[in-house]
């Protein structure tokens, strides 16, 4: 497996320019499904999750035709409803697939994401919604299989802010009968561009950003081109890249608004950020102050910023607490962060972050995506030499990342296994 290796201590400064959301990509990719001719999607991200979903629809009948950052879609050939464990293991994200197979093709199998336990990232919210409007739904050996003539609309209330939820039942709505009231629907930038791709095609989407969204089904969509909105989560991941090395960044290509919680946060840890239409300026300072944060749904602090957050805690003055709402099991990272230096005890769902003067460098591990970045970010604040592996996972979200932190003066490469 590949390898980062990281000397730290080098200050960053320059431009950088963000890649395309993967959180927006995969399920606008997945809205292709619903229409038959070639979508064109622009600012693509070159990413193993959009690999995977791409194999994912290709077996299921979708072409496509890439070309630097565009890709072509085209479902007119769909034909298999079957989404297998093989590949919708390695993306949660291709559970996706259920509700627009359902609304086009009246019948959908798909595998239980790896790992899931129906009710622990409530997939079952997915299941309950769509049998509101008027699906069978078994589960059989591992899969959810899936049934309807003609799915009808319904008022809905989603017992739980589910991202992946909204979206799925969003897309299964839109060829729906009648009209689909979402409640307590997630209000993430993702939801909105997929609302917005949805409604070019041809949709009737109200409400897409607030907790209430209103679909009227249509017959028929028309297919179009989209450009994907930047990466929140990169942005705010640079963002921090410059506060731990006392550097000065210009981030362009990205979206202030969609980051406005980790601004307020950043700033109040003591670094300077400069807004403009699609640009970020972040000086870092010469001293970090400590800060509590608690993660939240959108427009909360979000938590794929919480593990990078974390890292520059560490090397704060004083003593800051982080809570973790969203997810359980998503401080896997910190035994990594102890490895080199950091003082991190954990009790339950809180982290109590105690500032150190000096990370040191290590050999440590990645576990998951956000963490894989944050001890990135670690081994550029760090003394010495920090390797990490496993990276892998970093391949899933950030677009040749390394080679962004070198061209702002980082020591750090990649080195082939």
């Amino acid at each position: 497996m590949d390898k980062i290796i990281i000397t730290g201590g080098n200050r960053l400064q320059g431009t950088v320019t963000v890649s395309g959301a993967k959180n927006a990509a995969l399920p606008i990719l997945i809205s292709s499904i619903l229409t038959d001719g070639w979508n064109t999607f622009y600012n693509v991200p070159d990413l193993w999750d959009i690999r995977t979903i791409t194999r994912l629809m290709t077996d299921l009948g979708v072409c496509f035709k890439q070309d630097a950052g565009t890709l072509k879609a085209d479902a007119s050939g769909l034909k298999n409803f079957e989404a297998p464990y093989d590949l919708v293991r390695k993306m949660r994200a291709s559970v996706l697939v259920l509700g627009p197979l359902l609304a086009r093709l009246k019948r959908a199998r798909v595998s239980l994401p790896g790992g899931c336990a129906i009710g622990a990232r409530p997939i079952n919210l997915h299941i309950k919604g769509l049998q509101q409007m008027g699906a069978s739904i078994t589960l059989d050996h591992g899969y959810v299989e899936a049934k309807a003539d003609q799915l009808k609309g319904s008022d809905i209330y989603l017992d739980v802010v589910t991202v992946t939820g909204t979206e799925n039942l969003m897309m299964a709505a839109v060829l729906a009968k009648g009209v689909t009231v979402l409640r307590n629907a997630a209000r993430e930038p993702e939801i909105i561009a997929l609302a917005d791709a949805l409604k070019q095609m041809g949709a009737r989407i109200e409400g897409a950003g607030s907790p209430v969204i209103t679909i009227t089904g249509v017959k028929k969509l028309k297919p179009i081109s989209y450009t994907i909105i930047p990466d929140r989560i990169e942005t705010g991941t640079f963002m921090v890249a410059a506060a731990l090395t006392q550097g000065d960044i210009e981030i362009v290509n990205c979206e202030p608004s969609h980051l406005e919680a980790s601004i307020h946060k950043l700033r109040q840890a003591g670094v300077t950020l400069k807004k403009g239409k699609t640009s970020l300026r972040v000086k870092g300072p010469k001293h970090i102050q400590s800060v509590d944060v608690k993660t939240l749904p959108y427009p909360g602090f979000p938590t794929d910023m919480q593990a990078q957050f974390m890292v520059l805690m560490s090397t704060a003055k004083g003593l800051s607490v982080i809570d973790e709402t969203i997810f359980e099991n998503r401080f896997i990272h910190v035994s990594e962060l102890q490895r080199m230096g950091a003082d991190i005890t954990i009790s339950g769902n809180s982290a109590v972050v105690r500032g150190v003067s000096q990370l040191s460098g290590a050999p440590v591990m990645a576990t998951d995506l956000r963490a894989s970045a944050s001890l990135i970010l670690a081994g550029l604040a760090a003394e010495g030499t920090t390797e990490v592996s496993r990276v892998y996972h970093l391949d899933r979200g950030y677009e040749r990342i390394e080679e962004k932190l070198s061209a702002l003066g980082a020591s750090i490469e990649r080195v082939k296994a």
